[in-house]
């Protein structure tokens, strides 16, 4: 646990954590421009890591001899002796894949036994058809994979569906400018995915890149050579956005954070936070240093709402903080567009109704979160006790990041320390989010005795969502996401103690169904094989919640992990 209280003065400037997706895209696009200079502010991320090492092991990669704190790659490894390992990363083997076919060279690419589990076919396919030499070392479909790489692919039309994993189509987008007729591709179907689509698009223009789409469903990549230029990964706005909250509920009249590294006109969907957080007393300022460094001031503004509402389906990451934002403010409001919270690792929804009931009336309805009145049980402004006075308030986070992130501002609003229960689930996207809030005036005090020992035996807990296990409750790494969609991207090594995501959203189209054709069934399948098998029983809540019927091809499969998984 942590008790935490504010200082007189909001003052700081602070380095947010990097993005993963935008941090993984950067490290091909500038390795297939030939550049050694590795973009700048990558992530520290594990899955970014891996992605690095992977292009620092080939001999003709930009990276080949750069440790950038890391061990240098084996002479076999750059010769091609040794497979690359990319672990349990995902992104970092469907990008890769693509990478290795349009590097001259012999490579092998392997991960981790579950990684040996994931279908790959659907990419594989695609590139042979552009000419790539790809052969199965192992069970078809299915890494590890023997890549004869060629600077010569022919490239040209090419027809894909539009719901596989965007991955799939970023790898394929990205190396489409070093093909001989660059690439044509039609997406057939529903496109799922488009804005991280969108993304890689933006960031392969960036690179010199002509490419852009034809119409809703094709893209059209003409070949040319990619351009060497420096890059410079913006930071996460989904990160900002506590920062935002802690300006808006501080007391200081004079209260300034700069953020360091975010984007104007970024293509992360959550910017939108700067815009939002106008009708909450927040004032934003754009500029760049003379050294080229962004700089996003935030500052008091007097301009508060009188109502706040907001649809939210586009922005899932950012309710909590805007909740509980509105909620110590006093101001009444209305968020909508909350299903995903309900499908979360926890249900969100319900885990602020029960946390924010401590603090002011809220309603729910449906997937609907409410404070109608600034009146009744507000505690704002006041000295906060937990029950029965026995200490600070304390605030359980679900082993959610975002509640701990989005809770601990509050201690802004009161006269006395508030207590943040489980506050290490911050290492899941913010590592340093306790660092850096001591670094701008917040006191934190972890007792000696037990720091960083979980819940507060004397706050009330509540278990949001029916009891799926242990199994299904905690997830003991985010690098164990699927990795078939780029809702976070995800697909980490780093151990930590809950995810957001099953990463499964797409299967939401089938709710209400009962029957499925062989392609339908194969895609529930790659997500039940993307899974350690302690997952499994967690994930198959998950659908049932979500009127999501699993094929009764799978049943017996999905029961036999689950019992040998000592379910």
């Amino acid at each position: 646990m942590l008790k935490i209280s504010s200082g007189n003065q909001i003052r700081g400037r602070i380095v947010l954590p990097a993005s993963k997706s935008i941090s993984n895209r950067a490290l091909v696009l500038n390795a297939l421009s030939k550049n050694a200079l590795l973009p700048d502010n990558l992530s520290d991320s594990d899955d970014t890591q891996v992605m690095l090492r992977a292009l620092q092991t080939l001999s003709g990669s930009p990276y080949t001899g750069r440790a950038d704190n890391k061990r240098l790659p084996s002479e076999g490894e750059k010769m091609g002796r040794v497979p690359i390992d990319i672990g349990a990363a995902g992104t970092a083997m469907r990008f890769m894949t693509a990478f290795l076919s349009v590097t001259p060279g012999e490579h092998v690419i392997t991960g981790t036994e579950r990684m040996k589990h994931r279908p790959i076919g659907i990419l594989v396919d695609a590139l042979r058809q552009l000419g790539a030499n790809i052969k199965y070392e192992g069970e078809e479909g299915f890494p590890p994979l023997r890549i004869t790489g060629r600077d010569d692919l022919e490239g040209g039309a090419l027809t894909v569906p539009g719901n596989v994993s965007s991955q799939y189509i970023s790898a394929l987008l990205m190396i489409a400018p070093t093909l001989r007729k660059g690439l044509r591709l039609t997406l057939t179907g529903t496109i799922a995915s488009r804005p991280y689509l969108d993304m890689t698009i933006s960031m392969m223009r960036d690179f010199g890149a002509k490419v852009g789409w034809q119409g809703d469903d094709a893209i059209e990549v003409e070949p040319r050579a990619y351009l060497q230029r420096p890059y410079h990964i913006e930071s996460d706005w989904s990160a900002a956005s506590y920062w935002y909250e802690i300006v808006a509920l501080s007391r200081d009249a004079n209260a300034e954070v700069e953020l360091i590294g975010l984007h104007h006109d970024s293509i992360q969907g959550d910017s939108r936070v700067w815009r939002m957080f106008g009708e909450l007393g927040v004032e934003t300022q754009f500029y760049v240093e003379p050294d080229g460094t962004e700089v996003t001031r935030l500052r008091k503004s007097p301009s508060i709402t009188s109502f706040f509402s907001q649809d939210f389906t586009h922005q899932p990451d950012l309710a909590q903080t805007f909740a509980v934002t509105c909620a110590m403010l006093g101001v009444p409001f209305h968020l909508f567009g909350l299903q995903s919270l309900r499908i979360k690792e926890t249900d969100r929804i319900a885990a602020l109704e029960k946390e924010l009931g401590k603090l002011v009336d809220v309603e729910v309805q449906g997937n609907d979160l409410l404070m109608p009145s600034s009146e009744g049980k507000a505690n704002v402004g006041l000295s906060i006790e937990g029950k029965a006075g026995r200490g600070p308030l304390a605030f359980d986070t679900y082993e959610d990041h975002r509640m701990a992130m989005a809770f601990a501002p509050v201690c802004l609003r009161t006269n006395s320390r508030i207590q943040i229960n489980n506050p290490q689930v911050v290492s899941k996207s913010y590592p340093r989010f306790w660092d850096d809030l001591s670094a701008v005036g917040f006191k934190i005090e972890s007792p000696s005795d037990s720091p960083m020992q979980g819940e507060n035996q004397d706050a009330e807990t509540i278990s949001p969502t029916p009891d799926k296990g242990e199994a299904g409750r905690r997830y003991e790494a985010a690098s164990w996401c699927c990795g078939q969609h780029e809702v976070c991207e995800m697909d980490s090594l780093r151990d930590v103690s809950e995810a957001d995501y099953y990463e499964d959203e797409e299967l939401d189209r089938f709710r209400g169904r009962t029957s499925y054709s062989e392609e339908e069934v194969e895609e529930f399948r790659e997500v039940l094989y993307t899974m350690r098998p302690d997952e499994v029983s967690g994930w198959l809540h998950s659908l049932e919640l979500r009127r999501v019927n699993l094929p009764d091809e799978l049943k017996d499969e999905a029961f036999l992990i689950i019992r040998e998984n000592g379910g």
